[in-house]
């Protein structure tokens, strides 16, 4: 079991710093070779582009906070060839991301060592990895302060530059303003696009957020917004503050415009800005990263020591040191650049798995589903995503996609020889093919985790009410009946359960219903009758779709909560009426009632009303 000892601010810091790295420090040199002043709107353009999957994860992560984020999300929905497909895919792309930010980290360092060569900067890199490595087998809280310092000294450092800058932003270097088609203004959108990606990696470690439902959306949303804005006004200040002859093709572009603004110290401050965002993406790389292997080892998918977690600091340990073994290996002996190419396809083709994961979980029409944020603009926002997604990766080149498609070849000869004899599990698709069918929809254990997930992620404690519903007889009837008929049907379904004879339920029932009805809203019946013993007391559910008739002056009832217990047990039945009172007061009760499949969804709608 994980801590929760991740919050809000950690939550910001971990997107926010994932975020600011190289697409900010060396790519607007790069972009500006392509498309001049117009990069400016290939950024807004990039920024826009990662809000579906931003709003997709949110919802994912609101629905089921579990270590593995994407993979996780990915599995459960599409089953486990996709699960496995996304594990190994999201595993490597943050882990070689993370890698390239300690390259970063390599190549900042060896600007103060005399002499220093390439393999002076791997050396670097190298170490640093050992450093976050013992910081993330330590503790995740220890990484969430690091983070927590390091973003905010980069954003300090930002701001810094933004007010030295402006005032010496030259307004005529933009013009004219399009040197390029809008499809190269689009490519460089898609270039940059990857540098926003890693907002999204923060669901990786939802199960160690306190308060998921919250937390995770608020933190996320922050660091969108505030480092999308960064992102613009400075890509804008660099555009008029460094000459085009210099700004093109540069890989200082940001220090450039300090050097403008601020001299040579402000060179060193950038420097420094830099050197904060190569540490704070390696930093929540190894954080985000080590957790999909730990969650596939979890389900089965990969062996099971990959989710040992270290017993005195709650750390997954042994994850942990697999990632980073796996980044050193990359930093020493690989070249970089179409590997990098190749994470950030990964990357995109998870956005796409992650679109259809929102859509394939809504479209199931699981109870137990239950997010917090709802994606808005639902069907139309996931499948535009996926058109968008699609059309980014093809743009992205032959090498990256040949590669990705290896790496897809692996993870599908991984679960065919590993995977596919070890698990039985079913998905929400295959779920969502059954209701499309008509076949009959048995429980599932999917729902039961879902239910699961829920109840931890708000922090609900079971009590006795909810024990009593977690084993209470359901009834879900078809048919329009009668009160006589529904009280025959309970005593049947109660008399072996409670050892009491049938007809003295059904008496019990009628003659109660007799002294006053037990309708006590449109729709609602709570019929209830004293038994004899002691201790005693039971739930029946019943939901009659056609309803249940109990006087003519009222109209039926669909929802039935039968209270039976003993007298000594008076108290406990009132706290039971406040709780059915609470159930059914839910804005969304009455809807999630009529729409279950049958009687364990039925107990998902009470249990989960909280």
């Amino acid at each position: 079991m994980l801590k929760k000892d991740l919050k809000m601010l950690d939550v910001f810091c971990l997107a926010a710093g994932a975020m600011i790295s190289s697409g900010l420090f060396v790519l607007p040199g790069i972009a500006y070779a392509m498309v001049g002043p117009a990069m400016v709107v290939s950024y807004a353009m990039a920024s826009v582009f990662v809000i579906p999957a931003m709003l997709a994860q949110a919802e994912l992560v609101t629905a089921m906070p579990k270590a593995g984020g994407s993979y996780f999300f990915i599995e459960r929905s599409l089953g486990p060839l996709a699960g496995s497909w996304a594990g190994l895919l999201n595993w490597i792309s943050i882990a070689l991301k993370s890698a390239f930010a300690l390259i970063g980290i390599g190549a900042v360092g060896a600007q103060f060592v005399p002499g220093a060569t390439s393999m002076t900067i791997k050396l670097i890199a190298i170490s640093g990895c050992v450093v976050f490595t013992v910081l993330n087998l330590v503790s995740v809280k220890s990484v969430g302060r690091v983070q927590i310092f390091m973003v905010f000294g980069l954003l300090i450092i930002l701001a810094l530059v933004i007010g030295a800058g402006l005032p010496h932003t030259d307004m005529g270097a933009y013009t004219p303003f399009l040197r390029s088609d809008l499809n190269s203004i689009f490519a460089v959108a898609g270039m940059v696009f990857v540098s926003f990606g890693g907002l999204t990696k923060v669901a990786s470690v939802g199960e160690e957020v306190s308060r998921p439902d919250k937390n995770i959306p608020k933190g996320m949303f922050l660091a969108f917004g505030i480092v999308s804005t960064l992102y613009i006004i400075v890509i804008f200040i660099t555009t008029g503050t460094v000459p085009a002859e210099i700004l093109s093709g540069s890989l200082v572009p940001i220090a450039e415009s300090a050097r403008v603004s601020l001299g040579q110290a402000g060179m060193f401050i950038v420097d420094l800005a830099a050197l904060f965002a190569f540490v704070t993406t390696a930093n929540a790389g190894i954080l985000s990263a080590s957790r999909s292997p730990m969650a596939m080892s979890r389900d089965g998918l990969l062996p099971e020591f990959l989710s040992r977690t270290n017993q005195r600091f709650g750390t997954p340990h042994v994850a942990v040191i697999i990632t980073s073994i796996f980044m050193i290996v990359v930093i020493a002996t690989l070249s970089i650049e179409d590997l990098v190419k190749t994470a950030s396809t990964m990357m995109i083709l998870m956005f796409i798995l992650v679109n259809v994961a929102v859509i394939i979980m809504r479209q199931s029409g699981m109870q137990s589903y239950r997010p917090v944020f709802r994606t808005p603009l639902y069907p139309f926002l996931p499948l535009l995503a996926i058109v968008l997604y699609s059309f980014l990766i093809v743009e992205m080149g032959t090498v990256p996609l040949l590669l990705t498609g290896g790496f897809g070849l692996i993870a599908s000869v991984w679960f065919t020889f590993y995977v596919w004899r070890r698990i039985r599990r079913e998905s929400a698709f295959v779920y969502l093919v059954k209701r499309i069918t008509a076949r009959a929809l048995s429980r599932t254990n999917l729902e039961d985790e879902l239910r699961q997930i829920s109840l931890e992620r708000s922090g609900t404690e079971l009590d006795r009410f909810d024990r009593l519903i977690q084993g209470c007889i359901i009834l879900d009837l078809d048919k329009e009946m009668d009160a006589l008929g529904l009280f025959r049907q309970m005593a049947g379904a109660l008399a072996p359960r409670l050892n009491i004879d049938e007809e003295v339920l059904y008496e019990g029932f009628v003659a109660r219903e007799k002294e006053s009805s037990t309708v006590i809203q449109p729709g609602l019946a709570i019929p209830h009758i004293i038994v004899d013993g002691e201790n005693r007391f039971d739930i029946l559910l019943v939901r009659c779709r056609e309803g249940v008739r109990f006087s003519e002056l009222q109209p039926p009832a669909n929802t039935i909560f039968a209270l039976i217990g003993s007298m000594d047990e008076r108290n406990y039945h009132l706290r039971a009426l406040m709780r059915i009172a609470h159930v059914v007061r839910h804005p969304e009760f009455e809807q999630r009632w009529m729409a279950a499949e049958g009687a364990e969804q039925l107990r998902d709608v009470v249990l989960l009303s909280k």
